[in-house]
């Protein structure tokens, strides 16, 4: 189906005619070549053909060949169709023939874009390109053609007079493009991102944890690393990136760049303001080979990579190789002789750079503003490697011993290989050898040749086997590496093998080996993760630090901390602050520790086996092994020393309380709630509305009494409060108003205002012999409760804020109590009551 909707019949000839045809070589255009030609357009057009190749009409026989069948039958097809191998080449090939010798035209299959300085020459172009095709009976198809644009798509492209853009729909397809789930579904995305790897500028180092997740030897695991990769490769291209139009009349400047990881460089057209303006990005990640390649050569691999990638836009031209490294410059300048002592991948090198017209010369990393930031990373290049002062001195010491030029000469007759070799040099060579040990000669024996009784190679002295075990111990002699020792070695001489009995010299020298850098530090072996908490402890002293000492316990599981401040590093000192914590939490199953000797004595060994908990203790002098511990030792440390603020307890304090509720990155949980099962309450939990909310409701079925135990009193209720002054222990007293749930405001009959909870009231029955006198008194203390009362209105405010939150203390709204102790007669006079058992009841 075509993007309209249309159908395009597409024949399968695969097993059929394509067989038999002829492979058409005629040279399909590449898109760099044709977009190199846009330089000077301002004004575009673009026509499309009409069906493309089913416009041609071929002959009956090709008809009969090309005959489709399908469930409605079968038809012979009288033009050019799909599907046929050669059709893109004989379609191509018209196109070129119908198109030729019209400057600013740029055909590409049914795509043909038309570009000019201005309309007036745009009309004229297309005025003779359409006669053409009218002459050849070509249909266009009018809904695809565009005439007189600024700006213009074309193959992917965006095109106007500044450059080359990346087309804004696909720049937008690639940055919605999902993240991919397996290997098929990055490759397909690095595949179309790799359509604009012009515009690309640092995607060999951005891309290369992506690429290294394509291994054949890499499982597929999708981590952070994989995902920040991602989206910073989508990141790269935006549609407001511009490539300048190829121009052959500019200058052209090639900048490189390498890293550990990738190489890089940037083709830039040298503008008249000064400015490099960039015509395409190039960038690629390094081989598993290639990583280890010498930085230098990395590199020169940069240059000799970028020069085969652009091969089209600079062979043949004048152009300008900038590094930021300079030992290069004496290796690839143009008008030096080579050095004799480079190895043979940079004279391969330097010969094939030998084909460009160019000059190289040298810029800081830092000022390469368009070049890759690979330049940027941490590893420095030096720019003179100065040799040690011991191969120094072996140099200047080397005249009083070296052998003479005759003793070579001498040495060489004697030699049964070198003196034929000496012989075929002076008569000439055989057409065929048998033996293979004159083959390494034999492949030299055009650059092979003899000054007085030596044999040379080059510039270089071949060496008889008798001398060489001298000269090696010679070049030994102040004990440099194995690569100096070659450098030294390539500068004068050689003899088949000879870099291999270097090697071997080197590697068999006691002084060497016995002085030798360690060894790469083996990969750690990961613990398992218990599957408990508090199963595997590791432990380990820090300090003395700012005076003091602590011991570290870690639980593997859970990344639980505890430091503990300790007076003295002895045994028994460590046993009862083990006891303590297991007191808290139980014991562990298995105890990781160094091998101190607090934890290697008997007395901790016997503490251990009481408990069954299996002691690990790991290798001497590899505090590695016990990473956990030794990791909270400086975690500890560093927040001790980071805190200024309070005493080191308080700072101890603080330390731990946010180490056990910050979430752990491996495990995504804190501490708190992998041991404990809950998280701890931070000040921060203080933040989010609902959390007192949720707490009381998760605790009303504790904390919440029964409802029907509760005593309620209405305002004017009869009680009699407790006194906390002199006098009696209950007054009585009426009640006001409640102020919570439980408590309320009581009036005393001598006019005071108290405050008292529930369980500080008690409830007051009135007399039952009612005098006239009483009867006065209690009208009066009516009419004053009455009017300390508050309002009905607020009454009703207080009931509902108890009602919306029973658990809340509230305030009275009324002015505030001011309590006052009233002086009390010292001795009451004695009173009839009733018996407290009948205050339950009515009489």
């Amino acid at each position: 189906m075509k993007p309209d909707g249309s159908v395009r019949i597409c024949g399968d000839y695969k097993c059929t005619i394509n067989k038999a045809l002829l492979k058409h070589a005629y040279p399909v255009p590449a898109v760099s070549h044709l977009l190199a030609s846009l330089a000077g357009g301002k004004v575009f057009a673009k026509l499309d053909l009409a069906q493309a190749y089913q416009q041609l009409v071929v002959d009956k026989k090709t008809a009969d060949a090309q005959t489709i069948i399908t469930h409605r039958g079968a038809f012979r097809v009288k033009r050019l169709q799909f599907g046929v191998s050669a059709a893109p080449g004989i379609f191509q090939g018209l196109i070129d023939q119908l198109t030729k010798g019209i400057p600013g035209v740029l055909p590409y299959f049914d795509d043909i874009l038309i570009a000019a300085k201005d309309e007036s020459i745009l009309a004229k172009r297309l005025a003779t390109l359409l006669k053409r095709f009218y002459d050849a009976g070509l249909r266009l198809n009018a809904e695809k053609c565009k005439f007189c644009l600024r700006r213009i798509e074309f193959l992917g492209f965006d095109i106007d007079v500044s450059g080359i853009h990346p087309s804004k729909q696909k720049v937008a397809a690639i940055h919605n493009t999902p993240q991919p789930r397996n290997k098929k579904e990055l490759q397909t995305f690095l595949g179309l991102l790799n359509f604009y790897h012009s515009f690309l500028r640092n995607k060999a180092t951005v891309a290369e944890p992506l690429h290294r997740l394509l291994d054949k030897e890499t499982k597929w695991k999708w981590t952070n690393k994989h995902k920040k990769a991602f989206n910073q490769t989508k990141q790269l291209l935006s549609s407001d990136c511009v490539l300048t139009h190829y121009d052959v009349k500019k200058p052209l400047v090639l900048i490189c760049d390498a890293s550990p990881v990738g190489i890089g460089a940037v083709l830039c057209h040298q503008m008249p303001n000064g400015k490099e303006a960039p015509i395409a990005f190039y960038s690629r990640t390094l081989t598993s080979t290639e990583r280890n390649y010498a930085q230098i050569d990395k590199e020169a691999l940069a240059i000799i990579a970028s020069v085969k990638k652009f091969h089209d836009y600079l062979y043949g031209r004048s152009f300008r190789i900038i590094t930021d490294h300079k030992p290069l410059l004496g290796i690839f300048a143009p008008n030096k002789e080579t050095p004799y002592i480079l190895s043979p991948r940079m004279l391969r090198w330097t010969v094939m750079l030998g084909a460009y017209v160019y000059d190289i010369c040298y810029r800081p990393g830092k000022l390469i503003a368009n070049a890759d930031i690979l330049s940027r990373l941490p590893t420095k290049v030096p720019d003179v490697e100065i040799p040690p002062p011991l191969e120094v001195l072996m140099l200047e010491s080397d005249d009083a011993v070296i052998m003479k030029a005759n003793d070579i000469a001498r040495m060489s007759l004697k030699d049964p290989v070198i003196s034929r070799v000496l012989n075929w040099a002076w008569k000439g060579w055989p057409a065929k050898l048998s033996d293979e040990k004159f083959k390494p000669f034999f492949s030299r024996q055009l650059e092979i040749s003899v000054h007085k009784g030596c044999l040379l190679w080059g510039n270089r002295v071949v060496i008889p086997f008798q001398a060489r075990s001298r000269l090696l111990t010679m070049l030994h002699d102040g004990h440099p590496g194995i690569v100096r020792m070659k450098a030294l070695a390539r500068s004068y001489f050689w003899w088949p093998k000879m870099d291999e009995d270097i090697e071997k010299t080197v590697n068999t020298c006691n002084v060497c080996q016995s002085s030798r850098a360690a060894m790469p530090k083996a990969p750690v072996h990961s613990w398992e993760t218990p599957n408990n908490p508090w199963s595997r402890l590791h432990i380990d002293f820090a300090g003395p630090f700012q005076g003091k000492t602590f011991l570290i316990v870690v639980d593997a599981f859970s990344k639980w901390l505890e430091v503990i401040p300790i007076s003295e590093m002895s045994t028994r000192t460590v046993i009862e602050e083990l006891r303590q914590l297991f007191a808290t939490h139980g014991l562990p199953n298995t105890i990781v520790s160094d091998n101190a000797a607090q934890f290697a004595s008997a007395e901790f060994q016997q503490f251990l086996k009481r408990g069954e908990i299996r002691h690990a203790r790991i290798a001497p002098f590899h505090p590695a092994s016990n990473g956990q511990a030794e990791r909270m030792v400086r975690t500890t440390k560093e927040a001790l020393r980071k805190m200024v603020h309070g005493s080191w307890k308080q700072r101890l304090a603080n330390f731990l309380f946010s180490q056990r509720v910050t979430p752990c990155a491996t495990t995504g949980k804190s501490p708190a709630e992998l041991l404990m099962k809950r998280r701890l309450r931070t000040v921060l939990d203080r933040i989010h509305p609902d959390i007192e909310e949720e707490a009381i409701e998760g605790n009303c079925d504790v904390i919440k009494p029964d409802k029907q135990k509760i005593r309620i009193f209405a305002p004017d209720d009869l009680v009699f409060a407790r006194n906390y002054a002199h006098g009696p222990k209950w007054c009585p007293a009426t009640i006001v108003a409640p102020t919570g749930p439980v408590s309320y405001k009581v009036k005393t009959t001598d006019g005071q205002l108290w405050k008292r909870h529930l369980d500080q009231l008690r409830k007051r029955h009135p007399s039952i012999e009612v005098t006239e006198d009483t009867e006065t008194d209690a009208n009066k203390a009516q009419q004053s409760n009455i009017a300390d009362n508050p309002s009905q209105s607020e009454q009703e405010d207080c009931q509902q804020l108890m009602e919306k939150s029973p658990s809340a203390v509230v305030e009275p709204i009324a002015e505030p109590i001011t309590e006052t102790i009233a002086e009390q007669p010292t001795r009451p006079p004695r009173t009839s009551r009733k018996p407290k058992w009948m205050e339950d009841y009515v009489t």
